[in-house]
């Protein structure tokens, strides 16, 4: 038993190890280095106290204690990539609204390079006279 929590305990320092190198490096950044600490923290913690993952497991109702950390680790897993596709649908949104953005600006640019004015509805409606 005491080998499987000094292999934890590598993994968990190694873990951690890598984020801070990540981040240092300016490959990882705020809010998912914090994320990955706390994985490294938890591997750290229920790898060095078996007896945390048993009381757990009692507390919960799990009969078998083992997999308890399965079960988080699977349910963390399953809320990261929850957030990732809202994330990546936030970014796709903002490039589609971008890219409308661009194709009006170029336009715009096409019709002055042609010498005609671009169209602004605003501007009949404040020339005319209440």
């Amino acid at each position: 038993m005491l080998d499987a929590q000094i292999t934890a305990a590598i993994i968990g320092v190694a873990l951690a190890g890598a984020i801070l190198y990540l981040v240092r490096r300016d490959h990882l950044h705020g809010p998912f280095a914090a994320w990955w600490l706390l994985v490294a923290a938890a591997t750290l913690i229920l790898g060095t106290f078996p007896s945390l993952v048993i009381w757990l497991g009692k507390l919960t109702g799990i009969n078998y204690a083992p997999v308890l950390p399965i079960i988080i680790g699977l349910g963390l897993v399953l809320l990261r990539l929850l957030k990732l596709d809202i994330d990546r649908s936030r970014q796709e949104r903002r490039m589609r609204r971008l890219t409308q953005k661009l194709a009006i600006l170029e336009q715009e640019i096409e019709q002055l390079r042609h010498g005609r004015a671009v169209a602004d509805p605003l501007a009949e409606s404040r020339d005319k006279p209440n």
